[in-house]
């Protein structure tokens, strides 16, 4: 898998997870205090995160780092 292939599917996770939790980019966003607009940014794959950034991602979202790199 391409590094832009594991980015686009690892945003769709996030996005996935997130809608699962009725939760708005902005209050995702918020939880990890973040900019709206970074948080748009890794939800379209356009940024590779750093792994303590998606512990935090998993953390906010209440899934494991596991879980949360878990692709279909």
């Amino acid at each position: 898998m391409t590094e832009a292939a594991f980015l686009k599917k690892l945003a769709g996770r996030i996005k996935e997870l997130r809608e699962s939790k009725g939760m708005s980019q902005q209050e995702l966003a918020a939880k990890l205090d973040y900019e709206k607009s970074n948080m748009s940014r890794l939800e379209s794959g356009l940024i590779n995160p750093r792994i303590a950034t998606l512990q935090k991602v998993a953390k906010a979202l209440d899934v494991t780092l596991p879980e949360l790199l878990t692709f279909k």
